[in-house]
């Protein structure tokens, strides 16, 4: 088969054995894989990465002096099926999968280990349990999105946002722009986006962005003005002083008074949601100092190497700051049936196709964020040419 390969940051067209599936695996002939940020990360920082995930207690990440086939974000049809599997996927079955498989009892990440190659090839193996069937009607280059928009899917679900909230999206990649998808989707009330790429803006706007910023111009913190935000320490107490006057007025014990809204939650100081999408150095640090009291913030985008934050400003703000990776297999699900459904808009972040021999091409240009968002490898397209997607 045709594939194409990342050995010491360079990308190669090879022709490799057709993969076979084990015990439990299916065979999937890939019609579509999307390039993604962590594909180009492991291009320039792969043993950087590698020593992260040791830590984390994952020796087999992908390393620069190994060959290995990349690509986590597939979706293709079932070409075959492996001894002691349940029958369940017939052959000819359009199906994504959660990036994982295991042999003789060692999981390895599909496309981001030597020991699991990916999709930039005409064929990969998945595990049969993490595989599921496409609903009839969605287009391949939406359904290739479901890895990536599934991230974004549990990023919302650990920012715990709700209808009433203000999501504040910092960066406009393929990261941030599912992410506001996702936010949209669950009917968000406020979605802010701020990136300093005109095209980002646009394909922000494009994915449900309510009100989108150039922080070259404007501050996204200043598009929450109105919203009720503390900005500054002096100012909630000052608000709280106030509150405490009009208790004292009540004609019952203030602290009763106060038991009384705390369980009707009208103490809970108001917040917005924040999603750092960006991932470079002093980024979490800069939203720290610069939003608002009691910002929940969610940092999605990964920071390649050591980096430096302020915990004080986050403990005198008393901020919230979570961490995420990956999804669950039922945050997958979910994220296929509603692209399915159409009850998430991911479409625009699917910008151009590209064919196996055009892959090192589509990496330089996704070095430009004017030019494309998400590439999409469509093993069966001749040429090195990168075609636009096109989106009804």
């Amino acid at each position: 088969m045709k594939a194409v390969t990342l050995t010491g940051g360079r990308l190669e067209t090879v022709e490799l054995p057709t993969p076979q599936p084990g015990p439990g695996q299916l065979l999937v002939a890939v019609r579509r894989c999307g390039i993604c940020g962590s594909d180009l990360h492991a291009r320039t920082h792969a043993d950087e990465l590698a020593e992260t995930l040791t830590l984390c207690g994952y020796p087999r990440y992908l390393r620069s002096h190994e060959s290995v086939v990349l690509g986590h974000e597939f979706y293709g049809e079932v070409a075959d099926r492996g001894p002691s599997t349940t029958g369940r996927i017939r052959p000819g079955a359009p199906v994504v999968a959660v990036p994982l498989v295991r042999r003789d009892g060692q999981v390895d990440g599909i496309g981001l280990s030597a020991a699991a190659a990916g999709g930039y090839a005409e064929y990969v193996v998945v595990q049969e349990a993490l595989t599921m069937v496409v609903p009839d009607g969605l287009a391949a280059d939406v359904a290739a999105l479901t890895e990536p928009v599934a991230v974004a899917w549990h990023a919302v679900n650990r920012g715990e946002v709700t209808k009433k909230d203000v999501a504040i999206v910092l960066g406009c990649g393929p990261v941030g722009l599912a992410v506001i998808a996702v936010l949209k989707a669950r009917g968000v009330a406020t979605i802010i986006a701020s990136d300093f790429s005109a095209g980002r803006r646009a394909l922000a706007r494009a994915c449900g962005a309510d009100v989108v910023v150039d922080p070259a111009v404007d501050s996204p913190w200043a598009a929450t003005g109105g919203h009720g935000f503390h900005e500054t320490m002096t100012a909630e107490y000052d608000a709280g002083i106030d509150a405490m006057q009009g208790l004292h007025k009540l004609p019952v014990p203030w602290w009763a008074a106060w038991r009384l809204l705390d369980k009707a939650g009208k103490t809970r100081p108001k917040r917005p949601v924040v999603f750092e999408c960006v991932g470079v150095p002093g980024m979490i640090d800069n939203i720290l100092a610069a939003a608002p009291r009691h910002s929940r913030i969610v940092v999605v985008g990964v920071c390649m190497g050591a980096d430096k934050i302020r915990p004080s400003l986050a403990v005198n703000k008393e901020q919230d700051l979570r961490f995420v990776v990956g999804y669950t297999p039922l945050e997958f699900r979910d994220t296929l049936h509603a692209l399915a459904a159409g009850t998430i808009d991911a479409a625009p972040i699917a910008t151009g196709r590209v064919g196996l021999t055009g892959v090192p091409h589509a990496f330089e240009t996704l070095a430009d964020p004017e030019t494309h968002a998400k590439i999409l490898i469509d093993p069966a397209m001749p040429g090195d040419t990168i075609v636009a997607s096109s989106h009804p």
